[in-house]
């Protein structure tokens, strides 16, 4: 025990001031993001990337084509980025853009074609639909979610209103429908001294009937769908939902295997999807905080 508080001393405080006053690492692996001046529209990038996350649209109208990007899809694999011929993909960080739809999680890029600068080597892949949480044509431009939502004051911010909204701490109820563990390893790292949620007054509970919130990981298995649905029900209201990861959101990997049911949000209805695979602890706070501000 003496060792312990010992070696506390020596190391100091460690936790780090939240939000972050960092400027974000481009060179990092992260979410990408087009630059129309210079993508051509090649298909290298779609090509390359394992999870459908990049598509092109079909069609060509005014000499204009359109690509597409799905944040909830994303697995931050920076694979695209060397890919692209043309340095048209810069990758930014992976903490950001936790959203309250599907739709918010689509980003729609629109680039002018020249005769010139046609592939016509280039097949394009087939599109996916959105019922499986791929990314189809007709969805919205992304809406991230702003720096503006967390103010300086963030710790103060949070604890009012979890305060406002539930009378007393947020307690959390983690639920595991099939994941490989990664998001749970970020989820851990809340609880550490670096990033310490209990200081805005988040605790992870044991039973969800003790919890104010599930934060849901993994694609819903088949053998986690009557338990999600009925650990759920076991929650008192008003009570959120997060989907946490991309398996979470509309079944990563695992979309459309005859073991798995899809996304979070085919069993239960869901508050906020926080992209990533894994999503930061960082993007996890995100999350947690707009599904407050959901509710407010």
């Amino acid at each position: 025990m003496f060792r312990i508080f010992r070696k506390n001393v020596q190391v100091g405080r460690v936790t780090l001031p939240y939000p972050g006053t960092e400027a974000a690492d481009e060179a990092s692996l992260g979410v990408p993001e087009i630059n129309p001046g210079k993508c051509t529209g090649c298909g290298k990038c779609v090509e390359v990337c394992p999870s459908s996350a990049l598509s092109l649209s079909d069609e060509i109208a005014a000499d204009r084509r359109k690509l597409f990007l799905s944040r909830g899809n994303c697995i931050s694999c920076g694979l695209c980025k060397p890919a692209c011929p043309h340095d048209a993909i810069v990758l930014k960080s992976k903490g950001e853009g936790s959203a309250k739809s599907k739709e918010e999680l689509a980003a729609l890029f629109s680039f002018k074609l020249s005769d010139a600068r046609r592939d016509a080597s280039f097949v394009i892949p087939p599109q996916s639909t959105s019922e499986d949480g791929r990314l189809s044509p007709d969805l919205s431009p992304v809406s991230v979610l702003s720096k503006e939502i967390l103010p300086d004051d963030f710790e103060k911010k949070l604890s009012g209103k979890i305060k406002k909204l539930f009378g007393r701490s947020l307690h959390i109820r983690e639920v595991d429908a099939g994941s490989c563990n990664a998001c749970e390893v970020e989820m851990v790292n809340l609880s550490n001294p670096v990033y310490d949620a209990e200081r805005f007054g988040i605790h992870f509970v044991a039973s969800p009937r003790h919890a104010d919130m599930l934060l849901v990981t993994g694609p819903v298995s088949r053998q986690m769908e009557l338990a999600l649905l009925k650990t759920y029900q076991a929650v008192p209201s008003p009570k959120l939902v997060v989907a946490c990861g991309s398996c979470a959101i509309g079944g990563g990997f695992f979309s459309g295997s005859y073991a798995v049911a899809g996304g979070a949000d085919r069993v239960l209805p869901v508050d906020v999807y926080v992209p990533g695979c894994p999503p930061s602890p960082e993007a996890i706070l995100k999350g947690i905080f707009l599904a407050l501000d959901k509710r407010n």
